[in-house]
């Protein structure tokens, strides 16, 4: 069965829940939209385009105490390596994995980001 772009936006949606569109990401983190573009482009930090959108929305979760989240950078890196485009490093970050437990992204944010670095090494094999 293929998907629809829109049956994949959904889904997207109900794994992330809470986005932040470009410019309410950049004021969070107390960067400009071009500084961001750039934390974009360079994997440390990842977004998509929703529903046909112009501008990249980041999920709201990325951006913690006005910084990116501790550990999403070099798990992001990893992800891009292993293959991993910007959706589906989002759906992969936020899917359940019985053996963490919860999502990689609630392992990274109680700060076992170590561990879920590992897990997505082991992807690009």
């Amino acid at each position: 069965m293929t998907l629809t772009v829109a049956q994949i936006d959904r889904e997207t949606d109900q794994l992330v829940g809470e986005w932040l569109p470009l410019p309410q990401a950049a004021e969070k983190l107390g960067l400009s939209i071009g500084r961001t573009k750039q934390l974009l482009k360079d994997k440390k930090l990842v977004g998509a385009r929703r529903s046909g959108g112009g501008q990249p929305q980041i999920p709201s979760v990325f951006v913690a105490h006005g910084d990116v989240l501790k550990g999403l950078p070099g798990t992001l890196t990893v992800l891009a390596d292993a293959g991993y485009d910007e959706v589906e490093s989002i759906r992969w970050l936020f899917t359940p994995d019985d053996s963490l437990p919860g999502s990689p992204i609630d392992a990274i944010v109680k700060g076992r980001h170590t561990e879920v670095k590992r897990r997505a090494q082991a992807l690009g094999f």
